[in-house]
């Protein structure tokens, strides 16, 4: 009998799998925008139903301030934290944390009569209590949800305390504070990693002492003390200056469960904006990372009350180490034109939140308006 000739064994192509194997990472992903994009349809409408019903328009507003502040924040003062202790369980991050929150709230409560914010709603234009609200300042938070969905590290302050001035010049004092401290964040930054960063990367070589992890503890838990006495002005707003028993509880009760989520998520979508900075989840460089921005805030936090964008100190913060670190490794024009690229596209979202919130604030103040008419038609 002859031998059967043995035929080449035909190629499978391997395109359609890797096709259908995209194509299934894709909807999964679009199966979870979806239940986002419907969690924010539900409460724009929402948002709607109950805005002119002060006396609950002002927790709702606050609940949607308060998540939306919190997942677009975090990468400020817990996403270096956050990114550094991966291999530490989420709980600890969170009990550590929420126990530096309470105790930061309740000092302000108690010494300041049932102000939570250290006065920073006492300045001009924000020291009245929302008697009544419109839609657009439900709406403000739930915009910087979406915003924080793409990525976009919006400023807060701007976002969500622009919609309750009564006055064009109490956002313009708060945008010359807050390009100060872009300003002097980037030049700090600049100068120590142009001048230490050989001696930083010394430090951050081989395993982390022990030591490192406590002051980064220490460190990370003062930064996140100082960003509170800032920021808790964004989320307070929504609710009267001065809260009762009650009231102080649910404010406390309600962020002390939203950090609980953010730490078991590891951060909110917004955290790569850290991730894809250079070195960032040793302990040691996010140490020094903590302890530079956390000086910055303080020093701004002592000149006035008036509130700051402190996104925009931290975005210049990082702009400034990620250039002073690039020239000091004297690379090459394609790495230094890269990190420029990072800090125009880091500049050019904080200033699409700033421009919303202005549209914001103007839409919705009369005074505003009549001071924009007068301006341009003067």
């Amino acid at each position: 009998m002859a031998k059967k000739k043995k035929g080449k064994k035909p190629v499978v192509p391997t395109q359609p799998f890797k096709f259908r194997k995209r194509f299934s990472l894709l909807d999964v992903t679009l199966q979870r925008e979806k239940k986002f994009l419907y969690f924010i349809a539900f409460s724009f409408i929402l948002a709607g139903i109950v805005y002119p019903y002060a006396s609950v328009a002002m927790w709702i507003g606050f609940a949607f301030a308060g998540y939306s502040a919190i997942a677009n924040d975090s990468i400020q003062t817990i996403g270096t934290f956050i990114v550094s202790n991966e291999d530490k369980k989420w709980y600890w991050q969170w009990l550590f944390m929420g126990s530096i929150f309470v105790g930061t709230v309740f000092y302000s409560w108690y010494m300041f009569d049932g102000d939570v914010t250290y006065q920073r709603l006492a300045s001009k234009g924000f020291e009245q209590n929302p008697d009544n609200f419109v839609f657009l300042q439900l709406a403000a938070p739930i915009v910087l949800l979406l915003l924080t969905r793409f990525r976009i590290p919006v400023s807060t302050t701007f976002m969500l305390l622009s919609v309750f001035t009564v006055s064009s010049s109490a956002i313009v004092s708060m945008v010359n504070k807050s390009l100060m401290g872009y300003a002097a964040a980037f030049i700090i930054a600049l100068i120590i990693y142009l001048l230490l960063s050989k001696v930083i990367k010394r430090f951050i070589k081989g395993e982390a002492h022990s030591a490192w992890i406590v002051a980064q503890w220490i460190i990370s838990g003062f930064l996140w003390h100082t960003w509170l006495a800032q920021d808790l002005a964004n989320v307070a707003v929504y609710l009267p200056r001065q809260l009762g028993t009650f009231e102080f509880v649910a404010f406390a009760g309600f962020i002390f469960l939203g950090l609980g989520a953010l730490f078991y998520m590891k951060g909110e979508k917004i955290q790569n904006i850290i991730n894809e900075k250079s070195e960032v989840r040793d302990v040691r460089s996010a140490t020094i990372i903590d302890l530079v921005y956390s000086i910055i805030l303080y020093y701004f936090k002592e000149i006035n009350n008036i509130p700051m964008s402190t996104t925009w100190v931290f975005v210049g913060l990082l702009a400034g180490r990620e250039l002073g670190m690039r020239l000091r490794a004297h690379e090459d024009g394609t790495k230094i034109a890269k990190t420029f690229r990072l800090i125009g596209k880091d500049i050019v979202s904080v200033t699409i939140g700033l421009i919303i919130s202005v549209i914001l604030a103007v839409a919705i103040n009369p005074a505003m308006q009549e001071e924009l008419i007068n301006f341009l038609f003067k």
